[in-house]
């Protein structure tokens, strides 16, 4: 059995439920599904690009605690409510990947917790040294 090692960083939210922030194993980083949740866990309704910009934020905290960044990410999974704001999800994602970006799976959902119009989780590898 792999060693599993969760991590948590004050940066980020805690989880609303029983879960981790992020599984590490071996080189690989597992992060939970984000919401808009400033790290006090105070949801943020402004609108979806303030949203997408803080999840973000949030996974690139837990990233960093994992011991990697979160351009390291090779997997995405996002989450809308309305499919109308992938072009506004594409245009903050630039902001912070750059090329080779990771692979991506974008769906349609009819809700997410708190209200929320976006969640975004992923997978980022480490450098085996790390």
């Amino acid at each position: 059995m792999h060693n599993k090692q969760a991590i948590e960083t004050k940066k980020a939210p805690l989880p609303l439920g029983n879960y981790s922030q992020a599984i590490r194993i071996e080189n690989t980083v597992y992060l939970s599904g984000q919401i808009p949740l400033n790290s006090q866990g105070i949801f943020i309704e402004e609108d979806i690009e303030a949203q997408v910009r803080l999840i973000f934020e949030n996974l690139k905290a837990v990233a960093e605690a994992a011991g990697g960044e979160l351009n390291q990410c090779v997997k995405l999974t996002i989450f809308l409510t309305d499919l109308a704001n992938f072009s506004i999800v594409n245009v903050v994602m630039a902001d912070y990947f750059k090329s080779p970006y990771p692979a991506r799976s974008t769906i349609e959902v009819s809700g997410l917790p708190k209200g929320a119009k976006v969640e975004i989780e992923g997978i980022l590898v480490l450098d085996a040294h790390t």
